[in-house]
């Protein structure tokens, strides 16, 4: 709003004479009243050289002496005028506006961050993903370690954890593992018996499921659950309790965190996972059994026979073979997530999610891993 040639409010009054205007302050300037004098300041503009009188002025603290050379930097700014006179201020009241404006004038605006280019962005993402991989690497090193000393010490292995951690993490899984693999057992025979009916080749629909579940479809299904249950369940456990400092009290009495929370947990997803993959090679072979007679005509003692015949008992032993060694990452990543997360709620739900992709990533690469070297034992 533009102020008219004699303008007035509880705060201020506007003079504009034909010759210099004049701005009147009036009463006290206090942070109570702070937002009514902002608002009465809103839109004063004042030509160039106009004079700020503070005659009547009797108080105003550093807040309200802000707002005032604020709203006079923007008068400023729209009227282009040049600096402002002052007259009239008690010796107090100019030592405020004076120690005010000397610190606004020192202030330096805020220098926007600079812009990354595409290629600083890869670097930094690169550094970042390094960092993970040997904080990880780091972790499986003292893993494997705290295990050699439980070869030495037996006794250091907490029974009792262990059990606990097996019931979560292998009998408690295996109603969703039996679920899934029977109903991918199920796809796989539909999708190949839609391709095999065209040749007449129903029967070695038996052959393609029997050995593509027990020796790929299975372990790395069953592993991905186990990913998204298990390793996100150690990620938000361990996670809660350095929340709590529960961890920090562990360590203070004296204990190991590595033989407390850490191996009883590795070990369990290791025996667990082995047994829910046999779980698993079962269950997809039953749901291929059970699709496989109403919708190729083979009865389930025609696809035992065939499953005798072309699923070798090396196809199942890979599979189991690759389990151990997914439990390792997944509970390894899982762990140390939870050992490391902030100390913050919106940390540990950040690390759950993040440890569920990189436990899937990690089983992805795994699982090509062993492909490449069966293929290269030729087994």
């Amino acid at each position: 709003m533009e102020m008219s040639e004699t303008a007035a409010s509880p705060w201020f009054s506007v003079d504009l004479p034909p010759g210099r205007a004049v701005l009147g302050l009036m009463g006290a300037w206090r942070v109570a009243q702070l937002a009514e004098i902002e608002a009465a300041l809103t839109g004063l503009v004042l030509p160039a050289g106009a004079t700020i009188d503070g005659s009547a002025l009797s108080q105003i603290d550093s807040a309200a002496a802000l707002v005032l050379l604020r709203a006079l930097q923007h008068s400023a700014m729209a009227t282009d005028a040049e600096e402002f006179v002052w007259t009239g201020f008690s010796e107090i009241n100019a030592r405020v506006l004076d120690q005010v404006r000397r610190h606004l004038a020192s202030a330096t605006p805020p220098v926007a961050p600079p812009r990354r280019s595409a290629l600083a962005d890869v670097g930094r993402q690169t550094a970042v993903l390094s960092g993970l991989l040997h904080g990880h690497l780091n972790f499986l090193g003292a893993t494997v370690a705290a295990c050699g000393g439980l070869l030495v010490r037996p006794r250091q292995l907490r029974t009792r954890e262990l059990t606990v951690q097996l019931q979560q993490t292998g009998l408690n899984a295996i109603p969703v593992v039996s679920l899934v693999t029977l109903l991918i057992g199920v796809v796989i025979t539909y999708l190949l018996g839609l391709q095999a009916e065209r040749y007449g080749a129903n029967i070695f629909v038996v052959d393609g499921v029997g050995i593509g579940a027990t020796r790929e479809f299975a372990p790395v299904i069953v592993a991905i659950i186990v990913a998204g249950r298990s390793g996100a369940a150690f990620t938000a456990q361990l996670g809660s309790m350095r929340l709590t400092e529960e961890i920090d009290a562990i360590r203070t009495l004296g204990l190991s965190a590595m033989q407390v929370l850490v191996l009883p947990r590795v070990l369990a997803l290791m025996l667990a996972l082995p047994l829910l993959v046999f779980v698993g090679d079962v269950m997809s072979l039953l749901g291929a059994m059970l699709i496989a007679g109403p919708m190729l005509g083979v009865t389930p003692a025609a696809f035992l026979a065939r499953l005798r015949e072309a699923l070798d008992i090396s196809h199942v032993l890979v599979g189991l073979v690759k389990a151990p060694v997914f439990a390792l990452a997944i509970a390894v990543i899982g762990t140390r997530m939870g050992m490391t997360v902030g100390r913050d709620t919106g940390a540990v739900g950040a690390a759950t999610t993040s440890t569920v992709v990189q436990s899937i990533v990690a089983v992805i690469l795994l699982d090509a891993g062993f492909a490449v070297l069966m293929q290269a034992l030729e087994w």
